[in-house]
């Protein structure tokens, strides 16, 4: 079922059936939320005259990923890249994608949501989980440091490898923050008892998602930036893509 193998110069593991690459994430503390060296930079970029828009807007919603706290995550395996349309028809042959411009790119899933996560092997990551591998050691906005993040950071379509594995951060993960990404947590607009390791909080209602900078790109000139952000978190909709994750393989 998996099989070990080295993709784009680093250890991965393949689920062989579908053809989904994973990146061992190791295990590790990590400051998770927004910081306030984090708001900071967003400020010294408003301030530089690099943002489009009022940004009191997101100031205001900074408390959904906040407090921030000390967060211990457990290794886990997580997909390179969110699936694509074509490792989306393995389980769901009848899928039809009018977003993708081709089988390589992002899946996006409305309807059909229950129906993959029902028929998927793996699970979803937990916000936890999404954040310390979006972050691979940072603490910067992006894993690319405080600076802006421009369009050339979007990545939704993966059939050049070598421009996927040249997005890809620390980890070995390309695309964090591209597509909206729905983690295994319900929705709850701020992380105030939020429990200190990565287990997803349950309950009824919509799921928590991150990233989405590709998914209103072309981008309009309305700061659609701040998606790409480690800590930008908001509540899920229909329409979102799938980064599965699993355990690592015990042999």
């Amino acid at each position: 079922m998996w099989a070990q193998e080295i993709v784009a110069g680093r250890p991965a593991w393949r689920h062989t059936p579908s053809g989904v690459v994973f990146r061992a994430v190791p295990g590790g503390t990590f400051r998770m939320g927004l910081s306030d060296a984090e708001l900071d930079a967003v400020r010294a970029i408003e301030r530089a005259g690099g943002a489009e828009d009022d940004l009191g807007p997101f100031f205001a919603d900074a408390a959904q990923a906040r407090p921030v706290r000390e967060v211990h995550v457990e290794p886990f395996l997580i997909a390179r890249h969110p699936l694509t349309v074509a490792q989306a028809r393995h389980w769901l042959p009848d899928y039809e994608d009018g977003f993708a411009e081709s089988d390589s790119g992002t899946a996006r899933f409305e309807d059909d949501l229950d129906d993959l996560l029902g028929a998927l092997p793996f699970r979803l990551p937990s916000e936890a989980e999404w954040e310390y591998a979006a972050r691979a050691g940072t603490t910067t906005l992006t894993f690319r440091g405080d600076a802006k993040p421009d369009e050339d950071q979007v990545l939704d379509d993966f059939a050049d490898d070598e421009r996927t594995a040249a997005a890809e951060n620390a980890f070995g993960l390309a695309a964090m923050g591209s597509a909206n990404e729905i983690c295994a947590d319900v929705w709850i607009p701020h992380f105030t008892d939020a429990p200190a390791d990565a287990r997803p909080r349950t309950g009824d209602g919509p799921r928590a998602a991150r990233g989405g900078g590709a998914d209103v790109h072309p981008w309009q000139g309305c700061d659609e930036w701040l998606l790409l952000l480690s800590a930008t978190r908001y509540e899920s909709h229909d329409f979102t893509a799938v980064r599965p994750a699993a355990s690592l393989p015990t042999h």
